[in-house]
């Protein structure tokens, strides 16, 4: 059964691939230097911005995406936060569009736009019309050279930022508890740093911070422009060239520089009681290379492992603890996977009622050590790797994550080639590589083990115990 499920999947992805191939082949030659594949067309302009443009002409839609190679673990020391700041003030204005009026115009134009922060990407991204792209491309060029900031506009935003760490964190005993595993896990890597900032470094930061970081950081020869959507590589390269090509590249960027993580020698925990927290959980983290960082054929192995170990009510976390022990209500993980530097293999459990936590650990570590030691079957791995090439096949069809996916992937120092042959890559994992990668990365002592507790509330009279969100806050 999952042969013929796998033969059929093989063949829907080779349609779709031919289809790109014919649709892509046709416009390649109309750009003069670009590199093309079945799927996209990407090229470099003089200022050394690189453009990546995924034709799809099903709907006259475009997505557009500019993906600045630096993160929170780009930050100086003592200034966590400001990537993630300087993102919010990129919403303020310049001197041609005022404060605070980039998104209603996008929203004017029948558009829809946000943005994010990683530890090693900022991105920005608009869908709009096929007609609006010039407009965006031009509002984002714009934003990239000629940001206007007041201290006023500074001290509002850093308000808002402190206010959402207080929400989302500080007021969390899931987010504290995965904050302080994180610092655990990267003792000097910033990764172990969290994108949104310690709260006393973040009401510290000013203008001069922000600008600082902008004029270091925000350049054409440091940006990714990906354009998906109802478009023809030769009319993107020509809006390319009349908005982001007239900007100056920054002659001062020497790449990344961040210090590496020393070798682990035990492992930690970290144990947290709040009276916030609803269950017990138990928590693991390891530390293990990603897709950028690998060597061949580990990342795809690590994929597949975590997919039959973790992911989803089929694995054999949940089976295990959930439907055949009953200790926990719920279990899985995953596998971070994205970054530049290094990822990490995560596991999960909460707790049912009436269970320790450290019935609840061992019974995890059990499943965790049976991966080390057997490895999976077959058949596990015929069943995830099927499930794996049906999500890239439906991935083909959404324009904004065909968008996220090249570009974050470009973002952190992978090839178009390589995004591609993921494919064919996760078709050359055998059950002996899984088994040697769990060998290799779920070390001890490369490990961070997380506990939540609900601690009694010892508040009386009706009072709020310490840092509770306040009433009606969600």
């Amino acid at each position: 059964m999952f042969d013929q499920l796998a033969g059929a999947l093989d063949a829907r992805t080779g349609l779709i691939l031919a289809a790109f191939s014919l649709a892509s082949m046709a416009v390649a030659v109309a750009v003069d230097g670009a590199r093309a594949t079945p799927r996209v067309v990407e090229f470099t302009l003089g200022n050394g911005l690189q453009v990546l443009v995924i034709p799809d002409h099903r709907a006259p839609v475009v997505t557009q995406m500019i993906w600045y190679k630096v993160g929170a673990a780009d930050e100086p020391p003592g200034s966590s936060g400001i990537a993630h700041f300087l993102e919010h003030l990129m919403f303020k204005g310049t001197d041609a569009i005022p404060p605070g009026q980039f998104s209603k115009i996008v929203a004017k134009n029948g558009g829809e736009d946000n943005a994010f922060t990683n530890h090693d990407v900022t991105a920005y991204f608009q869908r709009v019309a096929k007609d609006r792209l010039p407009t965006v491309m031009a509002m984002e060029a714009d934003r990239m050279a000629n940001l206007r900031l007041s201290k006023e506009d500074v001290a509002t935003e850093r308000d808002v930022i402190l206010e959402e760490r207080r929400s989302r964190v500080d007021n969390d005993p899931s987010s504290i508890l995965q904050e302080q595993m994180m610092a655990a896990l990267y003792t000097k890597h910033p990764y172990g740093i969290p994108i949104i900032g310690w709260a006393h470094e973040v009401a510290a930061l000013d203008r001069d911070d922000a600008l600082s970081f902008y004029k270091r950081f925000y350049a054409p020869n440091n940006a990714l422009l990906v354009v998906a959507g109802d478009v023809e590589p030769d009319e993107v390269r020509k809006l390319a060239e009349e908005t982001f090509g007239k900007l100056p590249p920054h002659g001062g960027l020497n790449g990344r520089s961040r210090p590496p993580e020393p070798e682990h020698q035990a492992p930690l925990r970290v144990e947290l009681e709040d009276a916030r927290a609803g269950r017990m959980t138990v928590q693991r983290y390891y530390l293990a290379p990603s897709y950028a960082s690998a060597a061949p054929g580990e990342a795809e192995a690590l994929d597949l492992m975590m997919r039959i170990a973790a992911i989803g009510s089929v694995s054999r976390l949940y089976k295990r603890l959930v439907i055949e022990q009953k200790k926990a209500a719920s279990a899985g993980g995953w596998y971070s996977d994205s970054a530049l530097d290094t990822g990490r293999l995560a596991f999960y459990a909460i707790g049912a009622e009436k269970v320790s936590p450290a019935e609840l650990e061992a019974a995890m570590d059990v499943v965790i050590a049976d991966l080390r030691e057997h490895g999976v079957t077959q058949a596990d791995l015929d069943r995830a790797r099927s499930a794996f090439l049906a999500e890239f096949v439906y991935a083909n069809d959404s324009q904004s994550r065909m968008a996220r996916h090249y570009g974050w992937r470009l973002a952190t120092g992978m090839t178009v080639e390589e995004v591609e042959s993921w494919p064919e890559r996760l078709k050359k994992v055998t059950v002996g590589d899984i088994r040697d990668v769990a060998r290799k990365y779920l070390v001890d002592k490369n490990s961070v083990t997380g506990i939540l507790v609900p601690a009694p509330d010892k508040t009386r009279n009706g009072e709020q115990p310490p840092h509770a969100p306040s009433p009606g806050r969600s």
